[in-house]
């Protein structure tokens, strides 16, 4: 007899079905969850929950007397404190049902996405600077703060509202959050990176800056030459057009969800 044989137990399919329940709820709290406040408070338990299994490892009394009465009252907190993710996330299962949701977010991502182009194609037509950022998984809840906030839905005319010349934001960039407009004249650091081109002005080289410092994509609408840049990672794509921008927007948004 080999006694280093290893006996394989197969789940029946009950643990399989089970299993993958589990996986898909899990799954779809996490996507309800992304962006918001609870990501950080998520991140916060984590962390409590490995302290207090080094403290009982290696019997760290106080510490686990003190981590044993935060746990005890930790689920009112939560409550107490994200009363209003928790609605909004019971509103959307209410809604719109697990199956078939993800068709609808990729058209309304879609449809945004065709906004913000229409908007970049017209405020370059126009000879009229803009500086769109569009968050990703990083948040921009700094910068967001920075600005005056809207929470309005993503429009063509709403952002050449906001770009035209002589309103009191338009030399301050758009950040898009969760598929909406979070804020408008929020003001970006600039690099200071001397290796880069001087043709490049101010709106490019805060787009260069939050690039580098979050996963945001950005775009930028040369004022003086009319031209549409993106910027994403450090890297910029100069002189787009309509279906240029539409590919690499595409890229980012709508190709990376399908590889999923």
């Amino acid at each position: 007899m080999n006694m280093f044989s290893t006996q394989f137990i197969f789940p029946d399919w009950q643990d399989s079905v089970d299993i993958l329940i589990v996986a898909f709820v899990t799954y779809r709290i996490l996507l309800m969850i992304k962006g918001t406040r609870a990501v950080q408070m998520l991140l916060g338990l984590a962390v409590i929950a490995g302290i207090y299994m080094i403290s009982l490892k290696s019997e760290l009394v106080m510490t686990r007397w003190f981590l044993n009465n935060i746990m005890n009252s930790l689920i009112l907190v939560i409550v107490v404190l994200f009363q209003n993710d928790i609605r909004r996330a019971l509103t959307s299962v209410g809604k719109a049902p697990f199956f078939g949701e993800r068709d609808k977010e990729k058209k309304e991502e879609v449809y945004i996405l065709e906004e913000i182009i229409k908007a970049s194609v017209l405020l370059a037509e126009k000879k009229s600077g803009a500086l769109i950022v569009i968050e990703k998984e990083t948040g921009l809840k700094d910068y967001v703060e920075g600005g005056g906030e809207l929470d309005a839905k993503v429009s063509k005319e709403l952002i050449t509202s906001i770009f035209f010349q002589h309103t009191p934001i338009h030399d301050g960039a758009i950040i898009i959050q969760q598929n909406r407009i979070k804020a408008a004249g929020c003001f970006l650091p600039i690099t200071m990176d001397t290796s880069l081109s001087k043709s490049l002005g101010t709106r490019h080289r805060a787009a260069m800056e939050i690039s580098l410092e979050t996963d945001a994509v950005v775009i930028v609408v040369s004022e003086e030459t009319s031209s549409i840049s993106l910027v994403s990672a450090g890297k910029i794509s100069r002189n787009l057009d309509e279906s240029d921008l539409w590919e690499l927007l595409k890229r980012h948004f709508i190709d990376r969800k399908r590889l999923r």
